[in-house]
Parts: C-alpha cells; sequence; structure tokens
C-alpha cells in the first residue's frame, strides 16, 4: 500500500504547458488511494480543462475566489481549502508561479491557498532551459527551501520551446515515487519491527464446539494499522476474526488456540523492536478434547479445565531490548492489579482497560484506557475511537525509541 494512501492532496496547477501531464498525476494520485482536490490559475485552463481534472478527481475544479457568473454563488474559500489538504503539490510550477509564492504575490486562488497552507508543500518546476537556470529562479528556489517547501528536480529532455535541457517537469509517476520516498525517510517507526496480537482464541472442546470469548479483535487490527502507517514492519498473528487490513506492510498470520499464538509469537519475537499482547487470550483450555462430537445426553456435563500457558510473561521472561506492552481488563482493583501485571511479566508499558467504563470493552467502536508505564506512571486517557487509542499506543513506542537515541 502506498504511504499516500488516505492523504488529502491539494493539487495546484499554473499555466504551462506540462499542465496536460496532470491529468495522469490526478490519476495516479486516486490509484494511490489518496483523495484529490485541483485549484487551477486562470492561465493553466489554456491547457486542460477543469472539466477532464473534475472528472478524474472526483470533485469540484476550483480557479476563482467566486463564480463571476452567479450573484448569489459563495466565495472559495481558499483557507478552507488549504487547511483541509495533508499535502500540498504544485505542478507543473511555472517560474511566474515560482516567483508569486516566493514573493507573496497573492494575486490567485492558489498563491492564496499556497500562503495559507499549513501542511508540506511540494513544486515540479516546468520551464525553458535559460529560465531554470536563471539567477532569479535559484533565488527563488532558495527562498522556498527556507520555507519549507520541497522541489522536485526538473528533468531534462525536450521543451515546449523546441530545445533540449533541464527544466522539463518530472513525469507523474516521478513525481508520486518522489514523494513516496520523501514521506516514508521521515516515518518515525521506518525500519522497526513489530509484533502485534489480536482478537480471541478457540479452545477445541470437541471438533464443533469451543471456548471463546467476545473479543472482535478491532484493537489489535487498528493498532497493526496505525504501526504501518507511520512505517512499522508489523506481524499481526490473529485469532479468529472478521477484521481486515490491506496494507502491505502488515503480514498477517492467522491462528486458532492458545497453544498457537504462543508457538508463533516465539517464533519471530526474537527478530521484533516492538510486541504489543492486545489478544484476548484464553486463561484455561479443555484438558482433554473429544475426537467426535459430543452427544448431548445427560443432563449435567462437566469439563476439566486446565491453564494455558501465558504469552505476555513468556515474552518477558526472554525479553532483551524489546519494548513490551501489554493489555489489562480488570473488573475491580484495576490500577493495583495492572502494577502486579507489570511486574510479574517484565513489561514496559501496559494499556488497562476496565468494563466498568461506558464505551469501553469488546465490541465496541470505542475504547477509554489507562496507560501505566514500569516506573508506575499513571496516565488516564479520554474515551475515544479504538483508532485513536491505536495512535495514542503507538506514540508511545515512538516515545520510548526517542528516549533511547
Amino acid at each position: 500500500m502506498s504511504v499516500l494512501n488516505g492523504k488529502k492532496i491539494l493539487l495546484g496547477i499554473s499555466g504551462g504547458i506540462a499542465a496536460y501531464k496532470t491529468a495522469s498525476l490526478v490519476r495516479l494520485f486516486i490509484k494511490a488511494g489518496a483523495h484529490v482536490q485541483v485549484i487551477m490559475t486562470p492561465a493553466s485552463k489554456d491547457f486542460i480543462t477543469p472539466l477532464t481534472l473534475s472528472t478524474l478527481s472526483k470533485n469540484p475544479v476550483f480557479s476563482s475566489f467566486y463564480n463571476q457568473d452567479d450573484d448569489n454563488e459563495k466565495w472559495n474559500n481558499h483557507v478552507e481549502l488549504a487547511l483541509w489538504a495533508d499535502i500540498m503539490v504544485i505542478a507543473p510550477a511555472t517560474a511566474n508561479t515560482l516567483s508569486k509564492m516566493a514573493n507573496g504575490t497573492c494575486d490567485n486562488l492558489l498563491i492564496a491557498a499556497y500562503l495559507s497552507a499549513k501542511c508540506p508543500v511540494y513544486y515540479a518546476p516546468a520551464m525553458d532551459l535559460d529560465m531554470y537556470k536563471h539567477p532569479s529562479t535559484i533565488a527563488n528556489f532558495f527562498s522556498l527551501t527556507q520555507f519549507g517547501d520541497t522541489i522536485i528536480p526538473a528533468e531534462s529532455g525536450e521543451l515546449a520551446s523546441g530545445l533540449s535541457g533541464e527544466g522539463r517537469m518530472a513525469e507523474p509517476e516521478h513525481i508520486i515515487a518522489f514523494i513516496e520516498a520523501d514521506l516514508e525517510s521521515s516515518l518515525p517507526l521506518k525500519g522497526k519491527k513489530i509484533l502485534i496480537t489480536a482478537g480471541p482464541t478457540y479452545e477445541a472442546i470437541d471438533p464443533v464446539r469451543f471456548i471463546g470469548n467476545h473479543s472482535s479483535g478491532k484493537m489489535g487490527f487498528d493498532i497493526a494499522s496505525s504501526a504501518a502507517n507511520l512505517g512499522a514492519s508489523v506481524i499481526l498473528i490473529t485469532g479468529p476474526t472478521h477484521c481486515k487490513v490491506a496494507n502491505t506492510l502488515i503480514k498477517v498470520i492467522p491462528v486458532v488456540s492458545a497453544q498457537e499464538m504462543y508457538d508463533t509469537c516465539h517464533q519471530y519475537y526474537a527478530d521484533v523492536d516492538v510486541a504489543i499482547a492486545a489478544a484476548a487470550v484464553a486463561d484455561y483450555k479443555p484438558k482433554n478434547v473429544a475426537l467426535q462430537k459430543i452427544k448431548k445426553s445427560a443432563d449435567d456435563f462437566t469439563i476439566e479445565l486446565e491453564k494455558t500457558k501465558d504469552i505476555l510473561a513468556s515474552l518477558g521472561e526472554i525479553k532483551k531490548n524489546q519494548f513490551l506492552i501489554g493489555f489489562a481488563l480488570e473488573t475491580e482493583n484495576e490500577i493495583e492489579n495492572a502494577k502486579l501485571k507489570i511486574q510479574k511479566k517484565n513489561l514496559d508499558l501496559i494499556v488497562l482497560n476496565s468494563l466498568q467504563d461506558l464505551g469501553a470493552g469488546f465490541g465496541k467502536a470505542t475504547n477509554k484506557v489507562t496507560f501505566i508505564d514500569k516506573f508506575f506512571n499513571i496516565e488516564p486517557m479520554d474515551l475515544k475511537s479504538k483508532e485513536a487509542v491505536a495512535d495514542d499506543i503507538l506514540n508511545k513506542v515512538i516515545e520510548h525509541f526517542l528516549c533511547i537515541k
């Protein structure tokens, strides 16, 4: 999955012949999973139509502050457009537009949005070779670098003037690759391996029946998605669940029983930097599993149970440099029980859930947790979506690696 997946991209198009390439650029952004809004300068409409870009982006295209043909039309809010964006890309960026960007000459909607942008800005210059090398253009490049904007270097090739040389706008696929590589290089968990467990385990009684619990697996899957979006390589060991992932950085390993999850965790644990045990693993399993379906005959039926292996404690015993995070679901004496679990299982952090909190627990879209670290620092969090809780957990991981640098 592209790092651009889910990103909101504001594409600014200025009036150069290379504007015709932006149809392909929009298509590639959409193919990568991004959401695209387009702002065109009036001159750019001489090279490609707003209708083409609106059709490809599936959004209206903006080119002026208001519709001059409709007195009742509301204005196009450049601030709203700029704040919507996760990334702004200006391509092509002509010499004229570069000068306006560098000097704050705000005479069109594109520059107004650029000046209001709080997100990263990339620009792809496009002009003739002498214009590209002119001292004023070089000075504008320097100014934009000082502003924190990122240049996507022009390429060499045949130019509209008939000359051949540097100044040709980077090809759309090269623009995409450049932005992806730049974003990936700054991801805080790039190069880290994270093992995550999710979902319930099912402990067989016979070939038909099992002992299980109500865990949906959503919390673990949300943690995996958040970790992958931050650049980590993720091994997700999951019990039976309907949850799905799409990110190619997540390796999903399905298991059924606590023993299978135990064995798989130990297979990968030595090579990971972080382990997050979010699965609701059964504490007990039937001591003897019937080979055939047990018939309903007697009025009373007894199943003898035995303890399953404690996955989290076993990982704590062999922990070297891994940052180990556990979950605790408690109904009474929550804080004290969680502290005991930190000590007994050699954890670095525990995520405490309480069934007493409204909106938390199995099968919910939200969760309310309390973080307790190995020094017993306690940090209660507000009720949030499980996606937001996952982000909070990964922020703790990021803080850990920042502290050990």
